[in-house]
């Protein structure tokens, strides 16, 4: 059982919802399988095994809040907390950094070689003669069709500047918390909330317009591949951000948090200020160069 003594050792208590995530997570890989597939039912067993997903984080996360504000958690159990979001938010900086990686090789490597620079001289005369190396490309033979790219200062510039706001608000929201001002916590809190969805918005309807008028799509060769998955990924990463604000936020509201003892806030300002990080490299590398 979970200890209550504060100095003490924290031991934890059986629990069920690894092997309901497990669960969840194995019925969402197998349909996804078979849906790639043409399976007539894989389709609805992929939406059933996200929504198994979907009550595990419900009720996991709701176990850990409620033992935590139970005062269950000793300093030793915060630390295994700081540490686990840290190495979490370390394989994240790994995963943009692999493609990030692609993207540079690419430009740097792939498309000179396809060219004739360098060790490429013979794939360039004899299987795309003539192609002339430039970025952005949507590969030899034009293989990915014509596409037009999306101006930096236009959405990106603006998007930039939401969430370098954003950063700004949650700072904001975590300095009331240190003071125990509650409303400006809540206040900021939904500042930020307001300013992430935002962003998801602007980045849908630059989508929106990337596949209807501009013709970058996915299929636009390298380019495009490289565009929506960085840009995509990234995404789904403010997406799930903003819902963990969210969830920060009720429990604002609900009077969770304490001035000394606050690491679930903490943990999704750290994740948020990621999310921020990585999209100045976004800017930079995707959109501007």
């Amino acid at each position: 059982m979970a200890t209550h003594a504060e100095n003490s050792y924290y031991v934890p208590h059986g629990s069920k919802w690894p092997i309901v995530g497990s669960l969840g997570m194995i019925t969402m890989l197998a349909s996804a399988a078979g849906w790639m597939n043409g399976s007539a039912t894989a389709q609805w067993t992929f939406w059933l095994g996200a929504a198994i997903l979907i009550f595990m984080l419900f009720g996991w996360f709701g176990t850990v809040i409620r033992e935590s504000e139970a005062g269950m958690y000793s300093e030793q159990v915060s630390g295994s907390f700081r540490l686990s979001m840290s190495w979490f938010i370390f394989s994240e900086v790994m995963f943009f950094a692999v493609f990030f990686g692609a993207l540079f090789y690419v430009r740097a490597l792939v498309i000179p070689w396809l060219g004739g620079e360098g060790t490429g001289a013979s794939t360039n005369e004899f299987l795309w003669q003539g192609y002339t190396p430039a970025w952005p490309t949507s590969g030899p033979a034009n293989v990915g069709g014509d596409f037009q790219t999306i101006p930096a200062f236009g959405i990106p510039f603006l998007n930039t500047l939401i969430l370098l706001t954003s950063g700004l608000t949650v700072t904001l929201a975590h300095h009331a918390l240190k003071k125990e001002h509650r409303n400006q916590l809540v206040l900021w809190l939904a500042a930020t909330v307001a300013l992430g969805f935002t962003f998801v918005y602007f980045q849908v309807y630059e989508y929106h317009e990337a596949y209807t008028q501009l013709g970058l799509t996915l299929g636009s060769g390298i380019y495009g591949a490289t565009f929506f998955m960085l840009t995509g990924f990234h995404g789904m990463h403010v997406t799930l951000g903003a819902i963990m604000l969210v969830v920060i936020m009720i429990r604002s509201m609900k009077g969770h948090f304490k001035p000394d003892n606050h690491f679930a806030f903490e943990a999704v300002a750290w994740y948020w200020h990621f999310v921020d990080v990585v999209w100045l490299g976004l800017f930079v590398f995707v959109y501007i160069l």
